[in-house]
Parts: C-alpha cells; sequence; structure tokens
C-alpha cells in the first residue's frame, strides 16, 4: 500500500468521511500503533490503526445500501440511550456510515456505504446533486408559496438555492434540492409562515425509494450503481 493520509484511510475503511476523521483524531479517538494518532499522518502497511479499540482496515468492495429510514431513528453511528440509530436499525454486517442526515422526524431514504470518499462525493454542495422530497404542511399550498420556495427563502444567514418545487395536493408539495442546509425544508416553510407536518425523502441523484418499505434496505448494484459513479465523474 503507498503511503495514505490518516483522513483517507478512515474514510476508505468507511468509519467516516474524511472532514470527521479530523475531528475523531482531534479528539484522541484514533490510535495509531497504540499512540492517539496526529492529523495528517502518513499511514503505511505496517500501521495498526484503531478506533473505539477496534482494528481498521480499508474496504476493498464497495457497498452501498438505500435505506428506507422510519420516522424516529437518528442518522449518526453514535448511540444515545433511548434513541435508535440508523446502523442498529440496518445491522448490516460490515461497518457503513449514513451518507448525510434525515432528521429524526422525517423519513424515507438514506444511502448507507462503506466508503466514506463515496459519501464526501455525493454530499459535496458544490456539485448539485439532486435529493427530492414529499412534504405537507399545515394549511393550503398557495401560488405565492410555491414562487417563493421556488426562487429562494432566506434562512441560517443565506438564501436558498432556486428548486423545483410543485404542488401534489392541497396541502402537499414536491420538491427537489441541490443543497443540503440544516432541516432545510422545514426552516424555508417556517421563513414563509408554514409547519411541516410530514416529510418523506423519495429520491438521492438516481437512487429512488421505490417499493421499500419502513425499516428495510437493499443494495445499490448493477446498472443503477454503474449510473451513480458516473455522475460522480
Amino acid at each position: 500500500m503507498e503511503p495514505t493520509r490518516l483522513n483517507k484511510y478512515l474514510s476508505a475503511s468507511g468509519v467516516c468521511s474524511r472532514r470527521e476523521a479530523d475531528r475523531l483524531i482531534k479528539a484522541g479517538a484514533v490510535l495509531v500503533d497504540g499512540r492517539p494518532a496526529e492529523i495528517g499522518m502518513l499511514i503505511r502497511d505496517w500501521n495498526e490503526v484503531t478506533y473505539k479499540g477496534q482494528l481498521v482496515r480499508p474496504s476493498e468492495e464497495l457497498v452501498l445500501l438505500a435505506v428506507y429510514k422510519p420516522p424516529g431513528v437518528v442518522c449518526t453511528t453514535a448511540r444515545h440511550k433511548g434513541e435508535q440509530n440508523i446502523v442498529d436499525l440496518v445491522n448490516y454486517p460490515a461497518r457503513l456510515v449514513p451518507v448525510g442526515r434525515l432528521d429524526k422526524a422525517s423519513e424515507g431514504l438514506i444511502l448507507m456505504t462503506n466508503q466514506g470518499e463515496l459519501s464526501d462525493q455525493i454530499l459535496r454542495s458544490r456539485n448539485g446533486h439532486e435529493k427530492e422530497y414529499l412534504v405537507k404542511v399545515d394549511k393550503p399550498v398557495t401560488f405565492d408559496f410555491l414562487q417563493k420556495m421556488r426562487t429562494g427563502v432566506p434562512i441560517l444567514d443565506t438564501v436558498t438555492r432556486p428548486c423545483k418545487v410543485k404542488k401534489t395536493e392541497e396541502r402537499t408539495f414536491q420538491i427537489t434540492l441541490t443543497q443540503g442546509l440544516n432541516r432545510q425544508i422545514r426552516r424555508m416553510c417556517e421563513a414563509l409562515g408554514y409547519r411541516v407536518t410530514y416529510l418523506k425523502r423519495i429520491r438521492v441523484m438516481n437512487i429512488e425509494l421505490k417499493t421499500l418499505q419502513p425499516g428495510t434496505y437493499r443494495l445499490v448494484e448493477g446498472e443503477e450503481l454503474q449510473a451513480l459513479l458516473e455522475s460522480l465523474h
């Protein structure tokens, strides 16, 4: 193996993204040959990397899952009393990390992978990858509301990117975003005087929820996986 930066090594091992890896290293959660790691370290064949007492090795075969996250499940690898996280829900026999997040109250499609680098590529905001949602609000959807959602809403000290929005029923709409601000759809609606009562993600790029039921998952493979990988280059 060529010398590899520790954050990339952790990412390739499915522990976390590169950015998260630097945070874990700084927090002293990663050991190299039994000693606390340092940011920027190069890892070679003979080095032994451990995280939470477990030996870490790069994953050779890509695993990508499409998971239907039910409401009430949190999208994190951390465990907190009284909460079920997405890793425990899936209980896959390899180390996987969620690609981004859906807030606890929301449901729908979340991708999980053993390749942190793939997660980073999908999440990178400048790439403008699409994520589609079905949303229900507490009062009728108006033309003015749709137009403001489409053109941009001031939240979190910025203005959201223009996006696709279409009304589906009196109080429901579909929205396609190309960015991932924290609780973005809920905040956009709140800024316009609406409250979200139901939020479901149905697509990430070319990966669709399809017939998945809450709490289940499927492998993304074949032409579906190839199309995703090609769109990242």
